[in-house]
């Protein structure tokens, strides 16, 4: 447990450069090694030293990636054309192959419990699954679990079932994955337009985040009571849990960081100010390192804040007792 005066601030800045835009971010603490999706390509990027060690091509709009070191590969989502999920080799990152998705294809972890790795699709409306030691020139992923909204993020529990956030409908989907069907939608109100999520699996709890209104919901896995629900930044995208805080970047620069501050009462602890368009994350456990893609904006067309070429950069937060 993180001690309540323990406070997180930047403490280093990687400039990475490159083009694309980025989405989730996924790290291995194993060999600090951190994968970036930037549309195209997915780059990979020491995370000790911030240099690029690797950049994996051939994708046309990739969101996240899921790593199964014992299996030894590495797995992109591809929301692009018809939906894909690319394969990649942990030690050489050399593409091995790609499944036949369904469009939109967006999150994707990887489930140790079930030994499954886990993806969703937007417009689809499903989540599919498949084992990591897939065929990766002629393997099916399995027939899609159908999901009542579209779904943006998920995560999975210790004992077989994954809780899908439903950005369409405001709910948040239970899946149980041996019987692969949904056991209960469970509304995130006062909360709406659900996004990011993490989960708490000691104390059974997932922490969703929403675009509208702008709030983190804390939820009970056991009966999808909303505990709390707390006020956060616009446009939410990644959630995180470590150490019985939970994090959620904003659109407005902001790492916000919630705690249960007494029992059963949840609290904002912290603003941790960031970067512009640092609306994502990746949090490395082992190294109690949380990295958050970042660039430099300039206006473009409509008078809209664009990444300038080439700016992209990392921004890594740490406890201040760690620096």
């Amino acid at each position: 447990m993180v001690p309540a005066q323990t406070t997180w601030s930047v403490v280093n800045t990687f400039q990475i450069g490159g083009q694309g835009a980025w989405d989730y971010l996924t790290p291995d603490p194993e060999t600090h090694r951190l994968y970036v999706p930037r549309t195209t390509h997915t780059m990979v990027i020491d995370s000790e030293s911030g240099k690029t060690v690797a950049d994996i091509p051939g994708q046309q709009a990739a969101h996240g990636v899921a790593l199964v070191p014992a299996a030894g590969r590495g797995f992109i989502s591809d929301g692009g054309g018809d939906g894909a999920v690319i394969i990649f080799d942990l030690k050489t990152n050399a593409i091995l192959g790609s499944l036949k998705a369904l469009p939109d294809t967006d999150g994707i972890i990887y489930d140790p419990f079930t030994k499954q790795v886990l993806v969703v699709s937007g417009r689809g409306k499903a989540l599919m699954t498949f084992k990591p030691e897939i065929d990766p020139k002629n393997g099916k992923i399995e027939e899609p679990i159908l999901l009542n909204g579209e779904p943006e993020f998920l995560t999975a529990d210790s004992g077989g079932r994954v809780y899908v956030n439903l950005m369409t409908t405001n709910e948040v989907a239970v899946v149980d994955l041996k019987t692969r069907k949904v056991l209960a939608n469970w509304p995130v109100a006062p909360g709406g337009a659900p996004v990011g999520m993490a989960i708490d699996t000691g104390k059974g709890r997932i922490f969703i985040g929403c675009r509208n209104p702008q709030v983190l919901i804390v939820m009970s896995t056991r009966n999808g009571e909303v505990l709390a629900n707390l006020p956060i930044g616009p446009g939410v995208d990644a959630v995180k849990f470590l150490d019985r805080q939970a994090f959620a970047t904003t659109g407005d620069s902001q790492l916000s960081v919630a705690a249960e501050t007494v029992p059963g009462k949840f609290s904002i602890v912290q603003a941790v100010k960031t970067g512009e368009g640092a609306r994502t994350m990746a949090l490395d456990p082992s190294a109690r390192r949380i990295f958050l893609p970042s660039a430099e904006y300039e206006l473009g067309a409509n008078n809209r804040r664009v990444p300038k070429p080439d700016t992209f950069k990392l921004l890594v937060v740490a406890p201040q007792a760690a620096k």
